[in-house]
């Protein structure tokens, strides 16, 4: 027990375990523009008074409306529901598209998906938007650098071509302090939780042939 609980509040461990799991690069190709990028939800949410704001991970937005302004992606798929079983809140996606266009993305480049309420769902609803569109892949998939091992599966497995943009980043190369190999941190373990909720989450997607 001592030794599980050294390892999993190691900063230097849990570091270099998140670097070998998430997406480090981006999969975007010099000087192409894509038809379209999907914006995955995850980083905001609505209070007692669904009143939404975003939360740590808000780069995934950052990154997706720098694409857009620089020309790299012609439209924005957001795709997210709510994870409440009730429904009874706005979807994540409508607070999404209305800072876009308050962006000064214009409404004719958004197109909200707002139902989903996981990553199986996100992919089978933003294909059905693709499809309808009628555009021709590949697509700029907009996750945080964890979450996309799962969601490049999923996206791949429901026919959708996607290359990964990584954000958000919990993980980075960095200069380690020594306090990092010997010291303690109780952040770790809440580190540690989300890592193995996405290594579970591939487990599961592939046994129910998800992904």
């Amino acid at each position: 027990m001592a030794v599980v609980a050294i390892v999993f509040s190691n900063p230097f461990l849990q570091n270099e375990a998140e670097l070998a799991w998430q997406v480090n690069k981006s999969g975007l190709e010099q000087g192409k523009q894509y038809e379209a990028g999907i914006l995955l939800g995850g980083m905001a949410g609505y209070d007692k008074h669904n009143v939404a704001h975003f939360s740590g991970a808000a780069d995934r937005f950052i990154e997706v409306n720098k694409l857009y302004h620089q020309g790299i992606i012609k439209r924005i798929i957001v795709s997210s529901g709510t994870a409440r079983l009730q429904q009874d809140e706005p979807g994540e996606a409508d607070f999404l598209a209305d800072v876009l266009l308050k962006s000064d993305v214009p409404a004719l480049a958004i197109f909200i998906e707002n139902k989903s309420r996981n990553t199986f769902e996100n992919a089978s609803f933003s294909k059905r938007i693709l499809d309808s569109l009628q555009l021709k892949g590949p697509f700029v998939l907009v996750s945080s650098a964890m979450h996309l091992p799962r969601a490049l599966l999923v996206f791949k497995k429901a026919g959708l071509p996607v290359v990964a943009y990584p954000s958000a980043f919990n993980a980075t190369e960095k200069k380690y302090n020594w306090t990092d190999y010997v010291w303690p941190s109780i952040g770790t373990i809440y580190a540690w939780a989300g890592l193995i909720r996405e290594m579970v989450g591939v487990a599961m997607y592939k046994l129910t042939g998800k992904a």
